[in-house]
C-alpha cells in the first residue's frame, strides 16, 4: 500500500485545521438560518422552487431535490449549525473515522446544497472555497489516527490556487495594479467598508504604493514559498496571515480573509505550532487500509481536476472564482481584479403619498452594512456576510429590470414583507408600509478635514435608478407573488 502518511508531524495541524474550518462552517450555517429563507425561500426574492425546475439534478446536485420547502430547508441548515458546533468543539474527531468522515460529509453535503441554489447570494469566491476545503477536511481523519501529510500538501495547493490566483488576476484586468495606484480608489470604493475604511484611504499616496507592491509580493512571491521546506514554508504563512489580517481591518469582506488564514495552517507543522499551543495527545494510530485508499484515490482525484485550474492560472483569459463542474472539488480563485474609481449607492426610499413626485416626502431605507444616511459610519461586519447589502453594490452597473431579486425586494418592501424588511437596518415605515418606493443613485465619498464634522460620507445626486412604483405597478411588470 502507497505510504501517504510520511511524517507524523501534523496532528496538531490538523486539530488547528478542524477547529478553524468548522469555525468558519459555524459562521456560514449562522448566516444561512438568519438570511437564506428570506432570499431564497417560498417568497424570498429568488425562490429555490422557481429554480429548480428549469435545472437538472445535476445542474445543482443537493439535498433540496428532495424536498424544498421552506421548513425543510430551515431544519437542514440548522442540522448544519448542529454539526459545525461539533466541528468546533472537537466531538466530530472524539469517536473515531467513521464518525469524523460521516460529519464532514455532511457538512460539505449540506453547504453545497446551499451553495447550488443560492444563485446570486451565493455566487462569491469565499463559499466555493469552504466547500473544496470541506470536501479535503472530509478525509483528515479523527483525533486518534496519524495526519495524513498529503492532505496538507493538497490543502497547501488550495492555498495557492486563492493567492496566486488573486496576484495574477490584478496584474492582467486593471492597469491601475501596474501603474500602483489601485489603493488610491479601493479603500472608499470596496463592497463594504468599515469604520477604518477612511483613514486608509487618507494615507498618503506612497504609502498606497508601496501597499500595492506588498500585495503583488505577497500574491505572487510568497504563494511559491508554501511548498518550501521549513522556515521558508513558516515564514511564507506567517506573511500570508499578516497580510490577511490588513485586509481585515481596512474593510468588511465576509469570511474570506479568515478561511484564508485557515487554510494557511499547513504551513505550519506540529514543531513550529508546539511552541505556541499546548495540547496533550497521545501517539496516533496509523490509518487503516482504506483511509489510505482514500487518500490515495482523492490526490489522484484532485491532480486530475486540477489541470483547468492551473491552465487558468496561467491563461491570458483567466478568469476568476469559478468552478468547473457542480461539486466545486476544485476551483479557481481571484478577488479584486478590477477596481472601480468611485462609490455610486443605491438608495431606496417610500413615501405615502398619492402623487409619488418630488414634491412627496420620501423616507428612506437604511441597510445593516451598506452606506446610507452620510451621518452614519460603516460598521464592523466581518466576518459576518449581509448578502443582500453585498449584492445592492453591483446594482449600478445595471438596469433594475436586469436583476428580478431587485424588482421583487421593490414589491416586498411596498407589502411590508417582515422577512426582508428584517434584513434591513431601519425600516421608516414600522406602521404602515408606503404606497410608493423609487431608487436614486448617488456617487459617495469619505469626508475630509473639517469636512468630518458634518458626517462620515458625502454623497451627490447621479441619476434615477428607478421611478416610482406602486405595488399596481410591479404586477403590470410581471412581478407579483
Amino acid at each position: 500500500m502507497w505510504d501517504v502518511h510520511f511524517t507524523t508531524g501534523y496532528w496538531l495541524t490538523r486539530l488547528c485545521f478542524q477547529r478553524g474550518l468548522g469555525a468558519i462552517y459555524l459562521l456560514a450555517f449562522l448566516i444561512a438560518a438568519k438570511q437564506f429563507i428570506p432570499l431564497l425561500g417560498t417568497r424570498g426574492l429568488l425562490p429555490v422552487d422557481r429554480l429548480l425546475p428549469h435545472l437538472r439534478f445535476w445542474d445543482a446536485p443537493g439535498i433540496f431535490w428532495i424536498n424544498h420547502s421552506d421548513r425543510f430547508m430551515t431544519a437542514i441548515i440548522w442540522c448544519g449549525v448542529a454539526l459545525s458546533s461539533t466541528a468546533v468543539t472537537g466531538l466530530s474527531e472524539s469517536f473515531g473515522p467513521a464518525v469524523s468522515v460521516t460529519i464532514w460529509f455532511l457538512l460539505w453535503l449540506i453547504y453545497l446544497s446551499l451553495v447550488n441554489v443560492g444563485q446570486a447570494f451565493y455566487g462569491f469566491g469565499w463559499e466555493t472555497m469552504l466547500l473544496e476545503s470541506g470536501f479535503l477536511a472530509i478525509f483528515l481523519g479523527s483525533s486518534d489516527t496519524r495526519p495524513p501529510a498529503a492532505l496538507m500538501w493538497l490543502i497547501t495547493w488550495l492555498l495557492f490556487r486563492v493567492m496566486f490566483g488573486a496576484g495574477m488576476i490584478k496584474l492582467r484586468a486593471d492597469p491601475c495594479w501596474r501603474d500602483l495606484t489601485c489603493l488610491f480608489y479601493h479603500y472608499e470604493t470596496q463592497p463594504s467598508p468599515n469604520p477604518l475604511s477612511r483613514s486608509f484611504h487618507r494615507l498618503p499616496p506612497s504609502v498606497h504604493k508601496a501597499g500595492v507592491v506588498f500585495n503583488h509580493f505577497v500574491e505572487l512571491i510568497v504563494p511559491w514559498f508554501y511548498f518550501a521546506p521549513p522556515p521558508l514554508c513558516n515564514v511564507a504563512g506567517a506573511v500570508t496571515i499578516l497580510f490577511q489580517l490588513t485586509l481585515i481591518f481596512s474593510g468588511n469582506l465576509s469570511w474570506l480573509n479568515y478561511l484564508t488564514i485557515v487554510l494557511c495552517i499547513p504551513c505550519f507543522d506540529d514543531r513550529c505550532l508546539d511552541r505556541f499551543l499546548s495540547v496533550p495527545s497521545s501517539a496516533p494510530q496509523a490509518m487503516n487500509a482504506p483511509h489510505e485508499v482514500a487518500i490515495a484515490g482523492l490526490v489522484a482525484l484532485v491532480i486530475w481536476r486540477s489541470i483547468g485550474p492551473a491552465r487558468n492560472l496561467f491563461s491570458a483569459r483567466q478568469i476568476m472564482n469559478a468552478s468547473f463542474e457542480p461539486l466545486h472539488l476544485v476551483n479557481t480563485y481571484g478577488a479584486f481584479g478590477a477596481v472601480t474609481r468611485q462609490r455610486l449607492e443605491i438608495v431606496i426610499s417610500g413615501t405615502h403619498a398619492a402623487d409619488p413626485d418630488d414634491s412627496a416626502e420620501w423616507q428612506e431605507y437604511e441597510f445593516k452594512a451598506k452606506p446610507g444616511d452620510p451621518q452614519r459610519p460603516p460598521p464592523f461586519v466581518s466576518p459576518y456576510h449581509y448578502k443582500l447589502d453585498w449584492q445592492m453594490w453591483f446594482l449600478p452597473a445595471s438596469l433594475p429590470q436586469l436583476n428580478p431579486w431587485f424588482m421583487r425586494l421593490g414589491l416586498k418592501l411596498l407589502q411590508g414583507d417582515t422577512g426582508i424588511l428584517a434584513l434591513l437596518g431601519h425600516n421608516p415605515f414600522p406602521g404602515k408600509p408606503p404606497k410608493s418606493i423609487r431608487a436614486e443613485c448617488y456617487r459617495y465619498q469619505f469626508t475630509q478635514g473639517e469636512e468630518r464634522a458634518g458626517g462620515y460620507w458625502r454623497r451627490s445626486y447621479v441619476r434615477d435608478y428607478l421611478q416610482p412604483m406602486s405595488e399596481a405597478d410591479f404586477e403590470r411588470a410581471g412581478f407579483r407573488e
